[in-house]
């Protein structure tokens, strides 16, 4: 897009605009930071794989539980509101770790991660659409997609963190492990637990500063009244509810959707266990490929928005996703220093694959978009399910065999890129974050 074909935003609107905007940024360093968590817990508790995955089953049944709720909060109280309260949220859970640390409670850790993903369910429901109003209706796509290319940032700042705060590169084998006193022991697991302590503290402070700027900032009207009776959104649950689920292509996207995030989700949270269990990798080592992991995701982004101006989005889906059954394919069955490479280039098919599912499967609905995006956000609880059966195959096998458990979840996108139609999708701006 050309720089003379961009408008401004509404008058008193920009500051508002940098505020949500930067709101990308933060849930993306949140959900990532669990990609870090998962093996600092999984040494500062001794944890198996199974138990390790299950930070990703709190965080994301907090997205799922809270989902629906947050669109409700929304639609009384206004997205400014909801943004309000997400943040709360959000800064609660990351304070919470402090006592979890102190505590050396796993469940606590558990807890905390729920609220956290509460809060983000409230923002990630409310920040979408209030894009949308900051601003002229016909650019509110480009102001969707230039917030979204915060997200990736806030990725690899928390991959960043994690490897650089939390991550202390003192590593135990069991063998290393008995040869300790159990008081030596014990001053390991406390010390690995409290590492978290310091970035989440830091964290909660600046989404409290955040929430503050929001709350004294005036926003327009549209972002803090009743979206209800501002959408003309006049549809009862129920008949929304009843509408969709006669809509075929659009439970087929939800299905797609829930893979998606799974297969996502899954890589991601045993990449540096998988470099690990291959080639004895040391952990901050391993961390660095989920870092290049991520630049490739975000590069990703950049050339599949740029393929889709010439090629069907559903088609370029479907070539990416056949590609990702390939490369996971060859990670679980070769391993090794190639199979991590194999398992890193997955995500720079797997950049564009939340958006185009995401956009296809409401495309068209109408009256129904705003539960529709209600029920393809509930979809990621893929997320908190996944992980953890990824983790009982590599305890019950090994960590490679866990990889087909991805390539079985790009079969069903590939399958639903290759059902969908080709039209052009309509100019309805959505949420396209993950």
């Amino acid at each position: 897009m050309r720089a003379s074909d961009m408008s401004r935003p509404a008058t008193g609107a920009l500051w508002p605009l940098i505020l949500i905007t930067s709101l990308f940024f933060f849930w993306g360093m949140a959900n990532n930071l669990n990609d870090v968590l998962i093996p600092q817990f999984k040494k500062a508790f001794s944890l198996t794989d199974l138990q390790s995955g299950l930070v990703q089953s709190a965080f994301y049944m907090g997205y799922f539980l809270l989902a629906i709720p947050a669109g409700l909060f929304m639609r009384r109280f206004g997205y400014k509101a909801a943004v309000i309260a997400g943040l709360l949220l959000f800064a609660a859970g990351a304070f919470l770790f402090y006592p979890a640390a102190d505590n050396h409670q796993y469940s606590w850790f558990l807890g905390a991660l729920f609220v956290i993903a509460s809060g983000l369910a409230f923002l990630e429901t409310s920040a979408n659409p209030l894009i949308t109003v900051l601003g002229p209706p016909e650019k509110a796509a480009f102001r969707l997609n230039l917030a979204q290319a915060f997200n990736p940032l806030g990725s690899l700042t928390g991959i960043w963190v994690g490897k650089e705060y939390i991550l202390s590169g003192v590593e135990h084998n069991e063998s290393s492990l008995s040869a300790l006193s159990d008081q030596a022991r014990q001053a390991f697991y406390i010390s690995e637990s409290q590492a978290v302590q310091g970035p989440y503290l830091i964290i909660g402070a600046i989404i409290i500063a955040w929430a503050v700027l929001v709350a004294l900032s005036k926003f327009p009207a549209a972002a803090t009244e009743n979206t209800h009776e501002h959408t003309g959104e006049t549809l009862s649950a129920g008949r929304s509810l009843s509408g969709l689920f006669a809509k075929p292509h659009f439970l087929f996207g939800v299905m797609a959707q829930f893979f998606y995030v799974g297969a996502q989700v899954g890589i991601w949270s045993y990449m540096i266990r998988y470099a690990q269990s291959e080639l004895a990798m040391p952990e901050k080592e391993a961390a660095n490929f989920l870092f290049i992991a991520l630049i490739l995701f975000a590069v990703g982004r950049f050339v599949g928005t740029a393929l889709m101006s010439r090629l069907s989005p559903v088609r370029i889906l479907a070539v990416f996703a056949i590609i990702n059954i390939g490369l996971c394919a060859y990670a679980a069955t070769v391993g090794g220093l190639y199979g991590l490479y194999a398992l890193t280039a997955t995500s720079f098919f797997m950049s564009i694959m939340f958006p185009t599912i995401f956009a296809t499967a409401v495309d068209g609905l109408g009256p129904l978009t705003k539960t529709g995006s209600s029920l393809l956000v509930m979809s990621i609880v893929s997320g908190a399910l996944l992980p953890p059966l990824m983790g009982l195959i590599s305890d019950a096998s090994h960590i490679r065999t866990s990889i087909f458990i991805p390539a079985l979840c790009f079969v069903v996108i590939a399958w639903y890129g290759l059902k969908s139609p080709k039209r052009p999708l309509s100019a309805t701006p959505v949420a396209t974050t993950h």
